[in-house]
C-alpha cells in the first residue's frame, strides 16, 4: 500500500516515518508539511539521512489521491477537519491521529478543543479506532485514539465490559513524558522547569476526558463521569497511568488478574504482568506494547490498575499502523513486532 503523511514534521509524523520504513507491505510515497517544504526531510532531520530520500511537499490533495492509496494525518487538532472533506467525498482511505474526529456528541469538540468542529457529514463517516479491541471496521476513515485515552481504555475495558465496578467510582491518574505535548514550546516544557520536577496540568479539562467517557459509555451506559488528572514527568516518551476503581463485590487479586488474562489472551500488544508485579515505562519505550499490572485491596474494596505505553507508538503512530493493518486485512503485528528500546 502506498501512503502519504500530512504533518510529517511533528513527533507523531516522524514516528510514522520510522515505523513505516520497515513495514513489509507499505511504501511511503510522499511527505507533506505546512511549515517546511521543498527540501529533503533528512536536511531538516539528520537522523533520517540515507534512510528516507523524500522531499517535503506542499499539501496537494489531488496529487496525494493520485499517487497514494491512503493518507495519514499527523497534524495538530483543527487542521485535518478541513483537509478531510475532499478525501471523504472521494471515499479515500484516511487515518487521523489528531482529535478532530473522535468526539461524536454535538458541542463536545467546541467545549474541549475550543475550535470549530468538523462538519457532521464527515464526522459521521469516521470510526473510532481502538486497534486492540477493534479489528473489523465498516469505514475506511479511522479516528485514531489519543494517547491517554488509549492507556485508560485498555486499562479499564475488562472491568467495565464485565461490569465488575461501581460506575461512579473511576479515578484515573495519568503521567506523561514531554513528547506528549508536541513540539510547541511552553514554559512547562523548558528544561529548567521539566528536569527534576513533576507538574500537574489541565486539571479537569484535558481533551481526552470526553473521549474516554464516550467509549466507556458505549460499554456501560450507567457510567456518569470519571475523575481524571494528568501530570508532566521528566522523560521524553511514555505514559504511566494508575487507575482506582471500587469493586461491586469482594474479590481477590487473583480473580482480577484472571479476568485480564482471559480478556487479553489473544491480544498480541497487551502484556499482562505476573500477579503482584507492575510495569515501568522503560519496558515499553519505542514499542507498540501496553503493559498492565493489577491489584485488589481487600481492606478498601479497591481495584488498582497500573498501565504503561509509549505515547508516540501505541499512543499514536504504532496504533495508527495497527489500524492500517486492520484495513489491509493483514496480521495486526505486521511491521510492529519489534523489541522495546532498553535500557
Amino acid at each position: 500500500m502506498k501512503v502519504a503523511i500530512i504533518g510529517v514534521t511533528g513527533y507523531s509524523g516522524l514516528e510514522l516515518v520510522r515505523l513505516l520504513k520497515n513495514h513489509p507491505k507499505v511504501e511511503i510515497v510522499s511527505l507533506h508539511s505546512h511549515s517546511q517544504n521543498n527540501q529533503d526531510i533528512s536536511n531538516v532531520y539528520p537522523h533520517l539521512k540515507r534512510i528516507i530520500d523524500l522531499t517535503l511537499e506542499e499539501i496537494n490533495l489531488k496529487k496525494i489521491m493520485a499517487t497514494a492509496d491512503l493518507v495519514f494525518f499527523a497534524t495538530p487538532s483543527g487542521i485535518s477537519k478541513d483537509l478531510a472533506a475532499d478525501f471523504s467525498e472521494n471515499n479515500f482511505p484516511m487515518i487521523d491521529l489528531s482529535g478532530d474526529f473522535r468526539l461524536k456528541e454535538i458541542g463536545a469538540y467546541e467545549k474541549w478543543y475550543q475550535k470549530e468542529p468538523a462538519s457532521p457529514a464527515i464526522l459521521s463517516k469516521a470510526e473510532y479506532g481502538l486497534a486492540d479491541l477493534n479489528s473489523e471496521y465498516s469505514s475506511n476513515f479511522i479516528a485514531n485514539p489519543g494517547c491517554y485515552a488509549t492507556c485508560a481504555l485498555l486499562s479499564l475495558a475488562p472491568l467495565v465490559q464485565e461490569k465488575w465496578i461501581d460506575p461512579d467510582s473511576i479515578i484515573i491518574d495519568g503521567k506523561s513524558g514531554l513528547s506528549g505535548a508536541g513540539k510547541n514550546l511552553s514554559v512547562a516544557a523548558h528544561f529548567e522547569e521539566a528536569h527534576d520536577n513533576m507538574s500537574l496540568y489541565k486539571m479537569n479539562s484535558h481533551q481526552h476526558i470526553p473521549e474516554i467517557v464516550q467509549q466507556l459509555k458505549s460499554w456501560d451506559k450507567s457510567i456518569p463521569a470519571i475523575q481524571f488528572s494528568t501530570s508532566l514527568i521528566p522523560v521524553s516518551r511514555g505514559i504511566f497511568m494508575t487507575s482506582y476503581l471500587k469493586a461491586k463485590r469482594k474479590l481477590t487479586t487473583s480473580q482480577v488478574h484472571q479476568l485480564y488474562q482471559s480478556f487479553y489472551q489473544n491480544k498480541p500488544f497487551i502484556r499482562l504482568q505476573a500477579e503482584n508485579q507492575f510495569p515501568s515505562i522503560k519496558q515499553v519505550v519505542g514499542s507498540n506494547y501496553c503493559d498492565i499490572g493489577v491489584a485488589f485491596n481487600e481492606a478498601t474494596n479497591v481495584i488498582t490498575v497500573v498501565s504503561v505505553l509509549d505515547n508516540l507508538v501505541k499512543g499514536a503512530a504504532g496504533q495508527a499502523i495497527q489500524n492500517l493493518n486492520h484495513l489491509m486485512k493483514i496480521p495486526e503485528i505486521t511491521g510492529l513486532d519489534f523489541v522495546p528500546v532498553y535500557p
